[in-house]
This record gives structure tokens, sequence and C-alpha cells, in this order.
């Protein structure tokens, strides 16, 4: 049977399973019997793949069918440091999976540049999961924390997304609500108020927070890099996942 490698961000780790990505995203979401449910997030890393950061040795050793020959769900090679080791050369399809164990694989596409400015909110995925608010675009973020810092914060990469604020982005204090689902609008108004595109251009909205977030409040899609490198997996419109991810889409929103 053939041995895939996953990095996974929910939580931050390096597995080796004997189970396609569709099937492998179903089994991590709901586990083996459907007991659990959980959102997945996972990259596809190139079988080829090594560094002396992991034993790959031993992992390949482990990652072996059982005895009726049914294959090994996972079994994890680090879930430690595990970004920072994995070049962004080595990531192949980005793969989404809802509670329900509905799996949607996504593309590296292009990162474009915006030209209005607007506010933007993040969630940290790894190596951290902060919610940070900030008027730095995506491309200016991820290089605040990583190869041009601007404080003393400063990460070897990072994995990241971009919610949707709705009509908070241009106007934070009365804009309405809307549909947004966040439980913190007080504080994440109060958050978005305090940014300066030169006095202040980042603001932690929760130092820690869930690593769980609704799929359809993904603004512009997923952010992944390792140093200079930065790749992008756009998040394919509403439109587009109603009409052609029907199951997926209605399971994300359950």
């Amino acid at each position: 049977m053939t041995v895939h490698l996953y990095f996974s961000l929910i939580p931050e780790a390096l597995i080796a399973s004997m189970l396609p990505p569709e099937q492998f995203g179903q089994y991590y979401a709901t586990g083996h019997k459907y007991k659990s449910k959980g959102q997945a997030i996972f990259f596809e890393v190139d079988p080829s793949f090594r560094h002396e950061f992991f034993d790959f040795d031993e992992l390949f050793k482990r990652c072996v069918a059982h005895q009726d020959g049914t294959p090994k769900n996972s079994v994890y090679a680090g879930v430690y440091r595990v970004l920072e080791h994995i070049p962004v050369s080595a990531l192949g399809k980005l793969y989404l999976s809802t509670a329900y164990g509905h799996t949607l694989a996504m593309e590296r596409g292009e990162i474009t540049t915006r030209e209005v400015p607007t506010l933007h909110m993040y969630q940290d995925l790894a190596p951290v999961n902060s919610l940070v608010v900030s008027t730095l675009d995506p491309v200016g973020y991820y290089h605040s924390v990583t190869t041009q810092p601007a404080k003393f914060i400063r990460f070897p990469g990072m994995c990241f997304v971009e919610l949707g604020l709705g009509a908070l982005a241009a106007d934070p204090a009365n804009g309405p609500v809307g549909d947004l689902p966040y439980s913190f609008m007080h504080h994440l108004r109060e958050a978005l108020l305090e940014l300066h595109p030169e006095h202040k251009q980042t603001k932690l909205v929760h130092r820690v927070h869930s690593l769980e977030f609704p799929y359809r409040m993904i603004k512009s899609g997923f952010y992944m890099g390792n140093g200079p490198d930065l790749a992008f997996y756009p998040m394919p419109s509403h439109e587009e996942l109603r009409r052609d991810h029907s199951h997926w889409w209605r399971s994300a929103n359950l």
C-alpha cells in the first residue's frame, strides 16, 4: 500500500498514513468509528520529502498494514516545530475537512496585489493560533512576523487564513454586523478601531483562539510560508462551492 505524508494544522503535526487524502480527511475529522467530530486541515506532502529533524526510517517501519490487511490510519512523525522543517516546495494540495468528514481539495494559486486599502483579520494556524486584525495585506502581514519583523515577535514561518470582516472592514465603528458569526463583536470592533496604518498596524484580538472557524467566513484563502517563500491557496467562491462541491458545502454549514 502507498504511504502518504500529511502536514496537519489542527494540530500541527507531520503524519504518515496509508489512507488517500479524502479517506484520511474523513478519518481525521470523525475518528475511525465516527465517534468524534472536528474540522481537519492538512497539506499533502511530497512522499520523497526527507529532513533530519524527523525519523523517517522509524516512521515507515511503523506505517504498515494491520495483520488483517487493513491500512494503517496514522503514524505521527512529529508534533513540535513541524512547520519550520517543511519547505513550501514540498507541499501539494491543501485539504479542508468538515466536522462530518467531507473533504475539499484546494490547489495552489497566485497571490494578487490588492489596490484598495482595507482592514483584515487573520487566524494564525501554525505555529501559533492567535487571532489578529491588521491594516497590512496578507503578504505584508506574513513578512511582518517572519522575515521583516516590526517587533520582537518573529517566527521562522507561518500558516494563516484570512477571515471576512464584512462591513467592519471599512467602518469598524458603525458597520452593521450582518451575518458575521463571531461571538466577540464588541471586542473585535475595539481592536479594529485601534488600528492605524502608520502607528499601529496589527492588534491581537485573542492570543490563543480556537482553530475551528466557519469555512464560509474564509475571505481570500490560506497562506503558507517558510522563510522568504510564501504560497497561497485561494478559497473557491460560495457560488462555485454550491455548484461544484454541494455535499461539502452543505456539510460545512450544518
